[in-house]
């Protein structure tokens, strides 16, 4: 039977891990036989290959430790039976071997390599190479950075390197399938993919707001020209840094998905309730692991309610200001060096620091539609199957209840419900005052009659 040209590619890798395993233990424990160098094992040619495994490993430029130490994370998922060695004893102190690592599972049998277990193939034999390992697990590493390896959390007292060398499923996944899921809400990865069926046409900005959203447009599509081929590198920074400021419903949300739907960008929205921690220094952490996969990302990044995180600094009178002053400060150089675009998104804009708000390329104020444009609002939410009642006066309405765009969407949304439990797809005047009544009493509000 034919094997699959992506899973045979992993085959092989792991045939050659598992040479360089034997390799590294027989010479290690002084077996007999001269045996070569694990680095001189040759690994397999991956450029005749078009396999998914052989295109990422290329397009990163691994070397032969980082080949090591994908490979090894990838095993227990894959062919487990190579590392079995690992188990053998130590016949001086009857028990595994400690420089091995590694870590057995209750619902694993076999052998789960951690950071020592590649520490130990790889300077074992040549301890020039443990500088290169420790490297490998640094944040800025690709296979680091892109969440293809990781080191899992070890209690306090215990080495990092202890800590289980996994691979991530969503790597797996693509490797063996050329699929790769899109990064889901996590601990780990505290942001979310946003997305909008709605277009350009759907939206109801003034002139002068879609002016400034128009400049960002630009510079999505024109960035990589004015940086590299007008060498504009020399001058300005990759990135690009704004804020959306306004009222809720005005459209700060769906103007940043639309940008990224014209520009084929995945548009990501921080969780700041997952990103904001108590404990010094977990805050950091939690924005790191983010700026740390996005940087190698063709991304947007979204900050809604942005305050929480961007907020005016305090003064230093207490350890915790001054903590929240360090915190700030990691932020802003965080942004500042990040290369793609980043969108805050606050109601007030006197509740940003100026520290960051001093470096945005714009700061673009949503304010409430005026009356034509809440005109033009109620006529688009109304334009499908769920229709105005034609003796509603829609001008009247516009003109005379001030309601965000987000707002007018719930008021369909309200409206719709109370039709088609009658049956119909018309709106009744009452219908329609009682969904701007419903709106309005959130904000304490009431309305006249009409």
């Amino acid at each position: 039977m034919e094997t699959n040209p992506n899973i045979q590619v992993l085959l092989d890798e792991l045939g050659w891990l598992q040479e360089v395993i034997h390799n590294v233990i027989s010479s290690y424990l002084e077996h007999e036989g001269e045996r070569p160098y694990w680095e001189e094992i040759p690994m397999p040619v991956l450029e005749n290959s078009d396999s998914y495994y052989a295109t990422s490993v290329l397009e990163w430029n691994l070397t032969n430790i980082e080949r090591l130490a994908l490979a090894l994370a990838m095993a227990p998922h894959i062919k487990p039976e190579v590392l079995d060695v690992f188990f053998g004893k130590n016949q001086i102190y009857d028990r595994l071997f400690t420089e091995f690592g590694g870590q057995v599972d209750k619902n694993h049998s076999g052998f789960l390599p951690t950071g020592q277990t590649l520490l130990f193939l790889g300077s074992a034999l040549n301890p020039s190479y443990r500088l290169a390992i420790i490297k490998l697990f640094e944040n800025t590493h690709v296979l680091i950075a892109e969440q293809v390896i990781e080191l899992k959390n070890t209690d306090d007292g215990i080495s990092k390197y202890n800590g289980v060398l996994g691979v991530s499923e969503r790597w797996l996944t693509y490797f063996l399938t050329g699929e790769q899921p899109d990064f889901s809400l996590s601990a780990d990865f505290p942001a979310q993919k946003i997305t909008t069926h709605l277009d350009w046409e759907d939206v109801v900005l003034n002139d002068h707001v879609m002016e400034q959203v128009d400049e960002i447009k630009a510079w999505l599509e024109h960035s990589e020209t004015l940086l590299e081929d007008w060498q504009l590198f020399k001058k300005l920074k990759p990135g690009y840094r704004t804020l959306f400021y306004g009222p809720p419903g005005t459209g700060k949300t769906l103007t940043v998905s639309l940008l990224g739907k014209i520009s084929d960008r995945d548009v990501y929205r921080v969780d700041l309730s997952m990103v904001v921690s108590k404990y010094i220094g977990e805050t950091e952490k939690n924005l790191s692991k983010i700026f740390d996969i996005a940087e190698h990302k063709n991304w947007i990044l979204f900050f809604d309610e942005a305050d929480a995180l961007f907020g005016k600094r305090t003064a230093s009178n207490s350890s915790n200001d001054r903590h929240a002053n360090q915190q700030t400060s990691f932020l802003l150089q965080r942004i500042e060096d990040f290369p793609g675009v980043v969108i805050l998104a606050s109601n007030l804009k006197a509740n940003m620091d100026e520290a960051f708000t001093r470096r945005f390329q714009s700061m673009i104020h949503f304010n409430m539609p005026a009356p034509t444009e809440r005109y033009e609002l109620w006529q688009k939410a109304f334009s499908g199957t769920c229709q105005l009642d034609p003796e509603i006066d829609v001008w009247n309405i516009a003109e005379n209840y001030e309601i965000a765009g987000g707002a007018i969407i719930n008021v369909l949304r309200y409206c719709a419900l109370a039709a088609v439990r009658r049956n119909t797809t018309i709106v009744t005047k009452e219908e329609l005052l009682e969904g701007i009544r419903k709106e309005f009493k959130k904000e304490n509000k009431t309305i006249g009659v009409m």
